[in-house]
């Protein structure tokens, strides 16, 4: 494709980004629908530039006003992450000399609020939390998170995997805690491997195989996957009960579970019983009251612990949406606490960053709960369930996982039994 042509489309991609009017990867994909005529190498760059301006959308933005034409073009040729003379050969005289003045600039020099690019509502209690360690996570932010892959246990061995994905050119890593993942450098097509179609492995940050491996599910259990969504951590938990039992994976969402389906097929579980609820009080979950022996409630959250995957959820969400979710996030952590049987485990999860959705939500339960839930240490289960170093994902008594500490999604957990 022409330089001026793809440059064109960027600038297109970027203006439809920058609406915030719908997830940035549904809008990506909404795209490449539309120009169905692109090769890999052009979708590539076309998704990496407008991700890449969305991450640093302050600071593109200030650099942007010294520009002239379109502002999403300016923005487009900021962010550019294809080659460099493949967009210089798009731009005339006046472009060329401005982008390069731009480049000059030592973004060190300028203020804070430009090197984040965070909203001061997030960056504020990051920075409480954090101390010296906020820049780190801002570093990590702006950089494409790694592909991570849970092993299917019940098809394959890890060894195997990452022998099969070597005969096809890709290297992949054993994660440094999860038991069952590897890490994988690029993004390579993995729906056409056999590894893949044969439901060897499974895409999964291992962050949420840990989420999985806390829950530490058993043989011949009744377990329910209370917030299942596409069931990512559905599945790790039925291999994990090595296809016996009982699971169920509950969600509001049909749509939702029906992204379970084929994987679901490629696992080979029938252990898993997908089942759409109206809400956390559903008629179903009060029928299984009292019955169940792991519940894991990954709950509905803010998100933005996975800004390295979805950098536009900084932009599309807010402190009022963050309220209403911590209401919610109450509400279902104690309907699901009504599942369990006395001596069974219950796991609080969420993939944010912020304590109110976190360490506060555990904290409001154990408090209102009594005597009937006790808090149990997140360490000495992972280390029973044979997580590696188990003391670096802990703070206190909760798992908490950093981008920048651990290279995973930002995750917190922590551990109820039912008296």
């Amino acid at each position: 494709m022409h330089p001026n042509a793809l440059l064109d489309l960027a600038t297109d991609l970027v203006r439809a980004i920058l609406k915030f009017d719908a997830p940035a990867d549904s809008v990506v994909s909404a795209f490449f629908r539309q120009h169905r005529q692109l090769g890999p190498r052009e979708r590539h760059t076309l998704a990496e530039t407008a991700y890449a301006v969305v991450r640093q959308r302050l600071l593109l933005q200030h650099f942007a006003q010294s520009g002239s034409g379109a502002l999403e073009r300016r923005l487009a040729i900021l962010g550019w992450q294809g080659s460099d003379s493949f967009l210089r050969s798009a731009l005339g005289p006046h472009e060329q000399q401005w982008l390069s003045e731009v480049k000059a600039i030592d973004p060190a020099s300028l203020p804070e609020k430009l090197r984040h690019n965070l909203p001061d509502w997030i960056a504020t209690p990051l920075k409480a939390t954090l101390g010296e360690e906020f820049w780190p996570l801002v570093d990590s932010l702006n950089q494409p998170a790694p592909l991570d892959l849970r092993v299917n246990l019940l098809k394959s061995r890890r060894e195997a995997v990452v022998e099969a994905l070597q005969q096809e050119g890709i290297e992949a890593q054993p994660t440094p805690h999860s038991p069952w993942g590897l890490r994988i450098a690029g993004k390579p097509a993995l729906n056409k491997l056999d590894v893949f179609t044969r439901g060897e492995v499974e895409v999964q940050d291992e962050g949420s195989q840990l989420l999985a491996l806390l829950t530490e599910p058993r043989r011949g259990e009744m377990v329910v996957d209370f917030c299942a969504g596409a069931g990512g951590k559905t599945l790790a938990l039925g291999a994990a009960m090595r296809n016996t039992g009982r699971l169920y994976a509950f969600d509001v969402s049909g749509h939702r579970l029906d992204n379970l389906k084929p994987r679901l097929a490629r696992s080979g579980l029938s252990n898993v019983y997908p089942a759409q609820i109206a809400h956390e009080r559903d008629e179903r979950i009060k029928r299984l009251a009292g019955k169940i022996d792991r519940v894991l409630v990954d709950a509905p959250c803010s998100g933005l612990g996975t800004l390295r995957r979805n950098p536009d959820l900084k932009w599309r969400q807010s402190p009022k949406a963050v309220e209403e979710l911590v209401g919610k996030q109450l509400a279902i952590l104690q309907s699901a606490a009504r599942l369990l049987k006395p001596g069974g485990r219950l796991v609080y999860a969420t993939c944010s960053v912020l304590a109110e959705e976190n360490e506060r939500i555990a904290e409001q339960f154990t408090s209102e709960a009594g005597r009937d839930y006790t808090p149990v240490p997140v360490a000495g289960i992972l280390e029973h369930a044979k997580v590696e170093a188990p003391e670096l994902l802990v703070q206190g008594d909760h798992l908490r996982l950093w981008p920048h500490r651990h290279a995973t999604d930002g995750f917190f957990a922590a551990v109820w039994e039912r008296r």
